[in-house]
C-alpha cells in the first residue's frame, strides 16, 4: 500500500465483479434497540431467519449479524453464534456477517471469539469511537490481533469506518499485514453516529477518495441520515447497508415494520440508479467470500 507500488485503480472506484449492480446488505438487529420498544426487531432465531429469507427476496446479498440471549440482550454467546450461522446457511444463500463489535459493554476476548462461529465475512471497526454517550473501544493492538485471525481462518472482513483517522488505520493495518481473505478490501462507510462521520453528500465523497485503490464500499446512514447516505452513495457509486440495527423510523413519525422494506426501498432506489440488487453470489465474487455451503 505504499507510493512505490504500480499505478492502480483509483480510491473507491467499483472492480469488476458486479460492477453495474449494487450490493445491499441488511443489519437487521444490532445490539442497541429494546424490543419492547421496537417490537418488529428480530431477536430469537426463528425471527432472525424469517427475516433473512424475507430480506433476500427484497434484494439483500449480505445479512450483518447480531444476537440476542433469551431475554432479547445483546449476547456473544459463541454456541448460540454458530447455531444462527447454520440456521441462516441452511435457510438461505445469504453471506453471514457476524459482528465483531458486538455491545460496547463486550470484552475483547469475546470480540476475537465470535470467529469462531465460521461465519463467511466478518465486520472490523478500525478505531475508537465515541458512540452517542458511550465509548466504542477498538484499540490498535486489538484491531491488529482480529485482522490477523481473520486472515488465519479464512473469514472477510468489512473495514468499518466511523471517522477519517479510521481510514489512516486502516491503511496502516494493510500496510502492515497485507490484503484480507480473499484478495480484495470492502470498507462500510458508518455515519450519521453522534461522534463519528455526518452523514452528508460531502463527507461521503471525502471519505471514499481516501480509500485504499481499488477498494470497494457500502455506507451506512444511521437515524434520520438513511436516505440521504443512500442517495449519496448511489451517486457516487458505492453500495448500500440497511437495517433496523441503524434506524427503526422508515419516514417522519413512521416506524419501521420489517427490515424487509427498508431493504425494498433501497434494492427500488438501486434500480432507479441502474445499479439493481447484486445476488449473493455477485456478492462472493466480487468481495472474494469463500462459499461454505
Amino acid at each position: 500500500m505504499t507510493a512505490d507500488h504500480p499505478a492502480r485503480p483509483a480510491a473507491g472506484r467499483l472492480s469488476s465483479p458486479g460492477k453495474d449492480a449494487t450490493l445491499i446488505t441488511v443489519a437487521p438487529t444490532g445490539a442497541e434497540s429494546d424490543k419492547a420498544v421496537v417490537p418488529a426487531l428480530p431477536v430469537t432465531l426463528d425471527e432472525l431467519v424469517t427475516t433473512a429469507k424475507e430480506c433476500r427476496a427484497a434484494g439483500a446479498a449480505v445479512i450483518h449479524v447480531h444476537i440476542r440471549d433469551g431475554r432479547a440482550r445483546p449476547t456473544l454467546d459463541i454456541a448460540a453464534l454458530t447455531d444462527t450461522v447454520r440456521a441462516l446457511r441452511e435457510g438461505t444463500d445469504l453471506i453471514v456477517q457476524l459482528s465483531t463489535g458486538g455491545a460496547v459493554t463486550d470484552g475483547f476476548e469475546q470480540r476475537l471469539a465470535v470467529l469462531d462461529a465460521s461465519p463467511d465475512a466478518c465486520s472490523l471497526t478500525c478505531g475508537t469511537v465515541n458512540f452517542g454517550a458511550e465509548v466504542f473501544a477498538n484499540p490498535w493492538p486489538f484491531i491488529r490481533e482480529l485482522y490477523a485471525r481473520t486472515k488465519e481462518l479464512g473469514v472477510v472482513p468489512e473495514f468499518e469506518l466511523f471517522d477519517m483517522g479510521q481510514v489512516a488505520t486502516l491503511h496502516r493495518l494493510l500496510d502492515d499485514l497485507g490484503a484480507p481473505h480473499g484478495g480484495h478490501v470492502h470498507c462500510d462507510l458508518v455515519m450519521g453516529v453522534p461522534g463519528g462521520m455526518p452523514g452528508t453528500a460531502a463527507q461521503l465523497v471525502q471519505a471514499v477518495a481516501a480509500l485504499p485503490p481499488g477498494a470497494t464500499w457500502s455506507a451506512t446512514g444511521v437515524g434520520r441520515t438513511s436516505v440521504p447516505v443512500i442517495f449519496a452513495a448511489l451517486a457516487a457509486g458505492g453500495h448500500l447497508r440497511v437495517g433496523m440495527e441503524d434506524t427503526i423510523s422508515f419516514a417522519r413519525g413512521r416506524p419501521v415494520t420489517s427490515n424487509a422494506e427498508l431493504v425494498e426501498r433501497a434494492a427500488a432506489l438501486a434500480g432507479l440508479a441502474q445499479r439493481p440488487a447484486m445476488t449473493p453470489d455477485q456478492a462472493r465474487a466480487m468481495l472474494g467470500v469463500s462459499d461454505r455451503r
